[in-house]
């Protein structure tokens, strides 16, 4: 580590103005996609960003920047937190027998508590790795709602339903999902946001998918599911309802709400057209897809058609790790292996995917891009190693050769909460020690 990593401000999260020097910043404006020089931070938002130094900043708390790459956060669009716990538990198998036969069985035996040490084991590793922003689809979910607000992320958050069961709970499970959006939008001084969330066209009745749906119109607030994620999903769907899963969501009105779809693997072009003209986003998740054998994505169809694509990692049970790197290098590198084409996918891209446009997708502003008026959520990794050298191509270098390991510090809100790699809010020894304890418990009722 060098002196000036080491010689980092203590001062930075609990000033309401400070300021970066001699940074490396990206910020993928026009021919420039790396400036080298200064930033200001004023409470919570970016205040100034140049190559030239600013004026009215004496007397200020200031960080040396040097050896440091500053990076928007990363958003994360799809994931389960608190499958955490159940990470190496049924690898190698095929979607559904993944899901029946493992994942359904044990996360039937999911207590709040058990949700509440998964998700703070995955929130301690995005964190680490430099996500900023995730959206959780999943069940007690006022549990992860507390960690968020804990830890200092920014999470877009919502109660998953399965459809597969009685009326009775089918409405207890509305009812759970419609409290949650309720209760918690806006919370964490802005943080959290909420959506509603039918877990998926094959797992939810029509007449439970359309009560999700009047429910988001009656609050105002965006939709998310999994679609179209295997070939036999999709073929259910015409086996069931007659259509496939996009025509079949469009036909029960989600389309109608701000929409955010996960996975998108099997779709042909009318489907793309028909998202493209709702502007619905996909969430692409390359690592998840493929240890799944799900497929690939359309990514490069679904962009030419104007559809934001952004990137998820989905729950580390099928990932197995939450880093959001990864994703930008599988997303880069897998489209264009398939295309043939290595232009498809260029790391500048790569990493809109995985900042700007996964910002977009969860219907935030002023996230995702380090420039004045943005929020200053925002990464550092340590560049002074030597898979970052010579210093040719930092966007490059960001997709195509760092990892989650090499984020250095992390801000969200202006307020720092990783420092030379450590959680600044969370406990993390006991939270390693807790989720074990949590896993063996599962193992054992």
């Amino acid at each position: 580590m060098t002196d000036k990593l080491n010689n980092l401000s203590q001062t930075s999260p609990n000033s309401n103005k400070w300021m970066i020097k001699n940074g490396a910043f990206s910020v993928q404006d026009g021919d420039k996609a790396v400036i080298r020089g200064y930033m200001v931070i004023e409470d919570d938002l970016i205040s100034y960003i140049g190559e030239e130094a600013p004026a009215n900043v004496e007397g200020i708390p200031v960080i040396d920047g040097t050896h440091l790459f500053f990076m928007p956060g990363l958003v994360n669009t799809h994931g389960h937190a608190a499958m955490s716990l159940l990470r190496g538990y049924g690898d190698d198998l095929a979607l559904q027998v993944w899901l029946q036969e493992k994942m359904w069985p044990m996360e039937a035996k999911f207590t709040s508590s058990d949700v509440y040490w998964g998700t703070s084991l995955s929130v301690v590793e995005m964190l680490k790795g430099g996500t900023t922003t995730f959206l959780d689809m999943y069940d007690h979910m006022d549990q992860v709602g507390k960690v968020v607000e804990q830890s200092g992320m920014r999470a877009s958050l919502m109660r998953g339903a399965i459809g597969l069961c009685s009326e009775e709970l089918q409405k207890h499970k509305l009812a759970e999902a419609i409290a949650f959006a309720k209760d918690w939008n806006g919370k964490a001084d802005g943080r959290i946001t909420t959506m509603l969330s039918p877990h998926a066209p094959y797992t939810c009745p029509p007449a439970f998918f359309e009560k999700f749906v009047q429910a988001a119109h009656d609050l105002d607030l965006p939709m998310h599911t999994h679609m179209s994620e295997t070939k036999a999903e999709v073929e259910q769907n015409v086996q069931d309802y007659g259509l496939r899963p996009v025509a079949h969501l469009e036909k029960m009105g989600m389309f109608t709400r701000p929409s955010l779809v996960a996975h998108g693997v099997h779709l042909n072009d009318e489907e793309i057209d028909i998202l493209a003209s709702h502007h619905v986003g996909v969430s692409h998740n390359p690592g998840s897809n493929l240890k799944l054998a799900s497929g690939v994505a359309r990514v490069i169809e679904l962009m030419r058609a104007g559809v934001k694509v952004s990137l998820g990692t989905d729950g580390a049970a099928s990932n197995n790790n939450l880093d959001m790197f990864e994703e930008m290098r599988l997303a880069a590198l897998i489209h264009k292996g398939v295309s043939g084409d290595p232009t498809a996918v260029p790391a500048a891209e790569a990493l809109r995917m995985g900042t700007i446009y996964g910002a977009e997708s969860l219907f935030l502003d002023r996230v995702g891009v380090l420039a004045p008026g943005m929020k200053a959520d925002m990464i550092a990794l340590n560049t002074d190693q030597a898979h970052f050298l010579p210093h040719s191509d930092l966007i490059s270098h960001a997709v195509y050769s760092a990892s989650a390991k090499d984020v250095e510090h992390v801000w969200v809100d202006g307020k720092q909460i990783v420092k030379h790699g450590a959680c600044l809010t969370l406990d993390e020894e006991r939270i390693r020690r807790e989720a074990q304890a949590a896993f063996e418990g599962l193992l054992s009722r």
